[in-house]
């Protein structure tokens, strides 16, 4: 009797070993600067997407404040490349934000999110790829990917988280991202696809995704500015028709002559006048540090933190973007690192968006022909843009939408919150709804949470918005 108990043992003990080794997981019960313990689950942890290299994906895993076990669960991906997903988490769709004051050297200060998507979804936050956020590469070489070898990445992430969240297997699962991420998210799940009918185990129960002001790669994401530029009231008439003139339907990104090309940087000067991810909020400077950044600003802020080597230069508080600035400082302090489980060694400093200094090759060229290829499935998607983002404007993503040639199911109509036009929308055959959001931005939930989440609630409880 001793040998089979033995074995079982062991069998036990192996499946015990797997599951840790898949994905290394801890609890979060508060964290620094968030006064009292969390209202909802916090679980970060790390998954090796590459043996050779030793390439880890850091996570942060938040169950739904309303029925974790039966409510979807969204893997989310933020723009980039190799910005961190705590913009998503902690600027757009997740329960903490920051408390907009002056830093004084002490920990930023947090507070409860009462628009996070949590009301009705679980949510993984992925830092990918390999370098951004708390990821990391224990070998150097395994920071050079691109869109395609971080998408497969991904695709191990998942299979590794579910192995050791085994209960969450049945939930109706959806991918979703914005900007750069928008890009990946239908690559991935065209590859999920491609394995639930290789019937590879263990199965996703994949519904569907959702992209915000999301990039596709083509030209029609910048070239779509002008247009927008001109209905906004930012280039006159007269620019706008000499544009048209000159450029002859040509790619505003590559002008081939050279009337075309002063043109078009008149076009750029006067939007540059505007904040492109939200054309009505003050411009600022951007805040994620460069490499050669040595601003006097910098310099002085150098001298005031010491051990920090690349520390963003200080925005008026009244920028949208001086949460950005409050990340750094909360996330690269020893407390918060003890809180989430950052493995010690692994990242020296913190940065919101490495701005080009790793490796990354942009080897999708298109991912139109990925939204029609999963949508032609039956698998639902969304897509949606913040109607003030001139960054990735919402005249592009509709015409890209509109190429699809799908059949229009309901007429383009306005969607409600509280009685008021939230947005607009329109739903179109094979599960695909396009819609903006009024007032939003590049990043639609930064500056429209309540009406974004009323978007997603509908949405991903498969109701009409």
């Amino acid at each position: 009797m001793r040998r089979p108990l033995m074995a079982i043992l062991l069998v036990f003990l192996l499946c015990l070993f797997n599951i840790a080794s898949a994905a290394e997981r801890n609890l979060v019960d508060s964290l620094p600067g968030y006064e009292g313990a969390l209202p909802f689950r916090l679980e970060t942890g790390y998954v090796n997407v590459d043996e050779k290299n030793g390439a880890e994906l850091f996570y942060y895993f938040i169950e739904s404040e309303d029925d974790p076990r039966r409510d979807p669960l969204l893997l989310w991906l933020t723009g980039g490349d190799h910005c961190t997903v705590f913009s998503g988490l902690a600027f757009e769709i997740g329960p903490v934000k920051f408390i907009r004051e002056p830093y004084n050297g002490s920990e930023p200060r947090l507070k409860y999110n009462p628009y996070s998507w949590t009301k009705a979804a679980n949510i993984i936050f992925v830092d990918s790829p390999v370098g951004a956020g708390f990821s990391f590469s224990q070998d150097t070489k395994g920071y050079a990917v691109g869109d395609v070898s971080s998408s497969l990445q991904l695709k191990i992430f998942l299979y590794k988280w579910f192995e050791g969240h085994p209960d969450f297997l049945a939930n109706p699962f959806y991918v979703g991202g914005d900007s750069y991420g928008g890009k990946i998210v239908p690559y991935l799940v065209q590859k999920i696809t491609e394995d639930i009918e290789a019937q590879v185990r263990p199965a996703l129960n994949l519904k569907g995704y959702l992209v915000g002001n999301p990039a596709t790669g083509e030209s029609i994401d910048t070239d779509s500015r002008v247009p927008y530029a001109h209905g906004f009231g930012i280039i006159s008439d007269q620019l706008y028709e000499a544009t048209l003139e000159h450029c002859k339907g040509e790619s505003y990104s590559n002008p081939t002559n050279m009337i075309c090309d002063q043109l078009l940087k008149r076009v750029h000067e006067l939007l540059g006048e505007c904040s492109k991810p939200h054309i009505l909020y003050k411009k600022c400077f951007y805040v994620s540090p460069g490499q050669n950044d040595e601003s006097p600003r910098r310099i002085i802020l150098k001298k005031e933190i010491e051990g920090l080597k690349r520390p963003p230069p200080r925005p008026p508080m009244d920028c949208q973007k001086y949460v950005n600035y409050l990340s750094y400082f909360w996330a690269n302090s020893m407390a918060t690192r003890d809180a989430l489980g950052i493995k010690k060694g692994t990242k020296d400093e913190w940065v919101r968006c490495h701005d080009g200094d790793l490796p990354y090759s942009k080897d999708i060229k298109s991912s139109i022909k990925y939204h029609r290829n999963v949508t032609l499935k039956g698998y639902r998607a969304l897509v949606y843009s913040g109607d003030h983002d001139s960054v990735i404007p919402f005249l592009g993503t509709q015409a890209w939408v509109r190429s699809l040639n799908f059949p229009i199911v309901d007429e383009w109509r306005a969607w409600h919150v509280y009685g008021q036009s939230a947005g607009f929308s329109i739903v179109y055959s094979n599960n695909l709804t396009f819609a903006t959001v009024k007032g939003g931005g590049h990043t639609a939930p930064e500056y429209q949470p309540e009406r974004c989440l009323a978007m997603f609630k509908r949405w991903i409880s498969n109701k009409p918005l």
